[in-house]
């Protein structure tokens, strides 16, 4: 796990070094540059793969060069499809380099894992990010140069000014997290995951690479079959991320994501040293209990991290920072915290539960976004849409409902959160209703086209690729890279996945409750106790931690210099939530302000 940093075209050695620097956090075990007439080519390493100084990048070969973050979990089965006598190394970088000479860049199809890299080729650059996105690529093309980074802060100095993209605004508010390829620096976009860029001669290509839905829908009709074949890969994936030279734990909470990744590593000889968050007085949120009952049960040790409002306060504005961009996520301060103790403790890598809940289903709401999606087959429903057209309130319920009568699309993600008609209400200028369907059209167009019917193959897919992709997956790389740590996601394999969306839906769906298929493959492993169990999610408590540090009223300050929202509504916003309602809304206000006030003001 690294960070990636490279300008193709005219630039002064000075500048790019010092942009450099802004990355040294991600890799701190050796900084390599190629300097060339224009080009410059740089790595900030964290040793995972062949720690030995022979593996530093960037890495050449021949008229090939790469910067390279991530991980390729199968690169030992490439090694044998390809030329054994060349190799210099035991790394997977070095198996990239190869690859890319036999096969192309359409090699990207044969890796399994997480990677972004840059991949030069004599004129030629390749960027490049894997299928979930887990991890980042950022670029920006002047008229002298092309630079690319694994954060924005590497290639803002690159900016002629600092100024706010309006897409990102509008998608995050939409959405908890700008749409590719947008961020909130205008000049300056993200690659999308699962695709690739292609740059020569100042011009730029992009090719999606990557479609979930491509696998066939319902080709596991198979109760017994889809349980034994999940299982398998299950143990494939969590077993490809065990494999590693460097200290590894994972995150325990009181839910059953993280509980399976420790279980089936236990059952693999793997006892995980495992790390969970409390809450100084704030017991509705703390999961401590539910986790040390699940440690206890697999034998593991287990460190409990509490962390108080003084920590809130005093690590809020380092976090932010780090974020780079508005990213509308109340568990990123704690999860920053978690990872930092996890990294004094001297481990490199971690594993995490991401993606669990949207392959499994197992979010309550997307059985209610089930059952609402029936009202649409209402002959005489002219009348409600009049009626709810009628009585506007902001309540999420009736967005649903309205959408349903006016025979739009229903779910538009689970981080859904200022509809159109909020935002319209909010801003000094004109949000028409639905406009932000815009972002969601070309990813609507895959899933019509792909031969998944079934509305829970959307949410799946549509959640993966924005929800996890650009919100969940964000968050944990800043944070955990921040304190020089790889997270490795198992349940976010592609084969996994692709498993999983090969289900029929009606085993998926079960009957109506959450994660059907996973519950019921965990009852080999653990307790009835620790599966059935009520979820909890990531709560904590933001919202009181703001309101308490006084931070809160930087959302008036900054709105009042910039005039973007009426007072009024933020006003009324402010009010809900101090008596606990819509508190996700107002964080992502405060987290937009905190940006605005840093790099506008």
């Amino acid at each position: 796990m690294c960070g990636v940093f490279g300008i193709i075209g005219e630039y002064s050695p000075s500048k790019a070094r010092e942009a450099l620097k802004t990355l040294q956090h991600r890799g701190r075990d050796y900084c390599g540059i190629v300097e060339d007439e224009k080009l410059f080519l740089a790595h900030q390493r964290l040793s995972i793969t062949d720690t030995h100084s022979r593996s530093h990048q960037p890495m050449s070969r021949g008229r090939l060069r790469i910067s390279f973050n991530g991980e390729i979990y199968n690169h030992k089965q490439l090694r044998e499809q390809l030329d054994s006598s060349i190799w210099e190394t035991s790394s997977d970088t070095e198996v990239v380099l190869a690859a890319y000479a036999k096969w192309g860049i359409e090699c990207v199809n044969r890796f399994e894992g997480m990677f972004a890299f840059a991949l030069i080729d004599g004129d030629k650059c390749y960027l490049v990010r894997d299928r979930f996105g887990k991890k980042p690529l950022f670029y920006h093309q002047s008229n002298d140069a092309f630079i690319f980074g694994s954060e924005i802060k590497a290639i803002k100095p690159f900016l002629s000014s600092v100024q706010m993209n309006n897409e990102a605004l509008h998608s995050y508010l939409s959405f908890l997290a700008p749409a590719p390829p947008h961020t909130f620096y205008q000049g300056i976009e993200k690659l999308e995951s699962g695709e690739w860029l292609y740059f020569e001669q100042g011009r730029i290509t992009k090719h999606r690479y990557y479609n979930l839905l491509s696998v066939q829908a319902s080709s596991i009709m198979d109760k017994a079959e889809a349980l034994q074949r999940i299982e398998e890969e299950l143990h494939r994936s969590i077993g490809t991320r065990l494999d590693t030279e460097v200290p590894i734990a994972a995150l325990l909470s009181g839910g059953l994501d993280s509980a399976m990744i420790c279980s089936i590593a236990a059952s693999q000889g793997k006892k995980l040293p495992v790390f969970t968050l409390g809450y100084d007085e704030y017991d509705a949120y703390d999961e401590r209990a539910n986790a040390a009952v699940t440690a206890r049960y697999l034998g593991l040790e287990h460190t409990e991290v509490i962390i108080s409002r003084d920590d809130f306060h005093e690590n809020l504005d380092e976090l932010l920072i780090h974020m780079d961009e508005p990213l509308n996520d109340p568990a990123a301060l704690p999860l920053y915290m978690l990872m930092k103790k996890i990294g004094s403790e001297g481990y490199k890598v971690v594993l995490s539960g991401e993606g669990s809940d949207e392959l499994f289903l197992g979010y309550r709401q997307y059985f209610e976004y089930l059952d609402i999606e029936k009202a649409a087959s209402l002959h005489h429903k002219n009348w409600l849409k009049k009626y709810f057209h009628a009585h506007f309130s902001m309540n999420r319920e009736w967005e649903w409902y309205k959408r349903i009568f006016d025979e739009t699309l229903l779910f538009r993600t689970s981080g859904d959160k200022f509809t159109d008609l909020q935002q319209n209400k909010l801003f000094r200028r004109n949000i028409r209703d639905n406009e932000s369907l815009r972002f969601l059209q070309p990813y609507r167009q895959i899933f019509e086209q792909s031969g998944h019917s079934n509305p829970s193959a959307w949410y799946s897919m549509i959640d993966l690729k924005l929800f996890v992709g650009e919100h969940f997956l964000t968050k944990l790389d800043r944070v955990s890279m921040a304190h020089t740590i790889e997270a490795r996601t198992p349940f976010l394999d592609h084969h996994l996945a692709e498993t999983v969306l090969s289900v029929d839906s009606a085993l998926r769906i079960g009957n109506g409750g959450t994660k059907t298929l996973l519950k019921q493959i965990a009852r080999n492993y653990l307790s009835d106790e620790i599966i059935d169990r009520k979820k909890k999610g990531f709560a904590n408590p933001y919202m009181e931690w703001l309101i308490a540090s006084g931070r809160i009223d930087l959302i008036r300050e900054v709105n009042d210099k910039t005039g973007l929202f009426y007072p009024e509504v933020i006003e009324e916003y402010l009010d809900l939530a101090r008596r606990g309602k819509f508190k996700q809304h107002v964080w992502g206000l405060y987290v937009l302000s905190h940006w605005m006030n840093r790099e506008l003001l």
